[in-house]
């Protein structure tokens, strides 16, 4: 009878440990199951040519060299205006877009776009062919050239100086004659004295002039006028909300990668200038390797981009609440993950 009951007990244990293999086996099967999922899932993503797209090349070459987690395709636009018709037909998933526009989509398509992170702040400069400006208070009685009129430049530029009492058109003059690839040129020849532009045209001017140099960061300057917090935030990376509630793990997998390829921007200057050239994010390398410094490529997530958000939200609500789609930010806007 003992002997019995040890042979059950004996099998009863083989059945158990067997059992417990089968569910590792299928625990195991159904994790390769997923990564293969993922592997095979190809997230789509719009960027624009200039710094909010920059951040993006070493993503796009370990894309194309089959070193990421899963598949992106990739699709590069010349202008902010390209993109829009894209993410509202849910073309792309994701896309680099200025901040202002992040905003106005929300807006526009009652919360179906979310902001993940910002990924540029300030790219804008006041470059001088003589050495006379060195604060805001030396533009007085001066004409600033500079282009689009109406855009979230112009007022980030028209809000500094009126916060440091200076009255656009009578203070200093505002002259928009001319748009940025013109101005860049007229800067170079010596037909223009000062000039409000962003990146990469600031370091093609200074690369063709050699006198010329940047008389005033804007970033610095809107620091000084909000605050620290108050980062000037231009660039930003958003995400199809539905996507984003589907594709949790893909989409935090992304923000993973996307982030170790703008450290690599940032901090492989050189190698991360020929990639930028190479999918045309910039027209060379050349041009690239002195924008990059210039260009403040970052990776912020969306609970401290809240913060650094509002102040600049609020300045163009002011001045223009279309330039935002009409409302500032709620706590929908912000995608956390």
């Amino acid at each position: 009878m003992k002997h019995t009951l040890k042979k059950a007990l004996a099998l009863l244990m083989v059945v158990i440990l067997m059992m417990g293999i089968v569910a590792c086996t299928k625990e195991v099967s159904q994790q390769e199951d997923t990564l293969e999922i993922n592997q095979e899932l190809s997230l789509r993503i719009a960027a624009l040519k200039g710094p909010t797209g920059m951040g993006m090349a070493k993503l796009m070459e370990d894309n194309e060299e089959k070193n990421t987690a899963i598949n992106y395709e990739f699709l590069l636009m010349g202008s902010p205006d390209d993109l829009v018709g894209k993410i509202i037909n849910n073309e792309v998933d994701i896309a680099a877009v200025p901040t202002n526009l992040a905003l106005t989509l929300y807006n526009r398509m009652e919360g179906e776009v979310q902001l993940v992170a910002i990924n540029t702040l300030g790219v804008l400069y006041l470059l001088e062919n003589e050495d006379n400006i060195h604060s805001i208070e030396d533009l007085r009685g001066k004409k600033v050239n500079t282009s689009g009129k109406g855009t979230a430049a112009d007022y980030i530029f028209q809000y500094i100086l009126e916060e440091n009492q200076l009255a656009v058109d009578e203070d200093v003059l505002l002259d928009y004659k001319l748009q940025h690839t013109e101005l860049a040129a007229a800067l170079i020849e010596g037909d223009v004295d000062l000039a409000l532009l962003p990146q990469p045209h600031v370091s093609t001017a200074l690369m063709r002039n050699k006198d010329l140099r940047i008389a005033l960061d804007i970033t610095e300057e809107w620091n000084k006028t909000v605050g620290e917090e108050g980062k000037l935030a231009m660039g930003c990376i958003i995400v199809q909300r539905k996507f984003a509630e589907n594709n949790l793990e893909v989409l935090n997998i992304f923000l993973e990668e996307y982030k170790d390829s703008v450290d690599f921007v940032n901090q492989q200057v050189e190698e991360a200038a020929e990639l930028i050239a190479k999918y045309e994010i910039l027209p060379n390398a050349a041009i690239a390797k002195e924008a990059i410094p210039y260009s403040n490529i970052v990776y912020i997530e969306a609970e401290e981009a809240k913060v650094i958000l509002q102040d600049f939200y609020q300045m163009l609500f002011d001045f223009e609440p279309k330039s935002i789609g009409g409302k500032l930010a709620d706590e929908g806007f912000y995608y956390t993950r």
